[in-house]
């Protein structure tokens, strides 16, 4: 994760503060308030380090490590089914009775979103020569007939 320009805390900073509260013995409320952070800050980053040592003061992602909310996977696969017919996000949440929304959260997830997604992919196509410089490509333009007032067609002359 990038930090931007003006953070508080990086990595470094935040053991810098740990390390005054824990090695030195310093109070959590006279290190943030030299920090220029919250009380609660600190004591978030303190109980961190007591607990994961210096690995827990990187960042990490906030996304939760279960969804229990989520909806089922037999459900997402019945709309995978539907999708796979080839049928619109508004058919699929009428027939399943659900919302539009959620039906293109669960095609989102599984890549499906779009129409374009359930075609394979079109083939790349190649020319293969037997010789190096066996298909010369020639530019031919005019040029502008402005340039050489007297000539009409616009070639160059020299």
């Amino acid at each position: 994760m990038g930090i931007h320009k003006n953070a508080v805390l990086t990595p470094t900073g935040r053991e810098i503060l740990v390390r005054r509260v824990v090695e030195e013995g310093q109070r959590p409320m006279s290190v943030a308030t030299a920090m220029g952070v919250s009380l609660r800050t600190a004591r978030k980053w303190v109980s961190r380090f007591r607990s994961e040592g210096v690995p827990g003061l990187y960042n990490r992602s906030s996304r939760p490590h279960r969804s229990p909310a989520q909806t089922p996977a037999a459900l997402a696969e019945q709309i995978a089914v539907l999708r796979r017919q080839r049928r619109t996000g508004g058919e699929i949440a009428a027939t399943m009775g659900v919302s539009r929304a959620t039906v293109f959260r669960i095609l989102g997830r599984l890549g499906m979103n779009r129409l374009k997604s359930l075609e394979p992919a079109e083939p790349v196509r190649r020319y293969e020569r037997a010789e190096p410089g066996e298909m010369i490509h020639i530019d031919i333009k005019k040029l502008d007939a402005s340039k050489n007032p007297g000539d009409e067609g616009g070639a160059l002359i020299q």
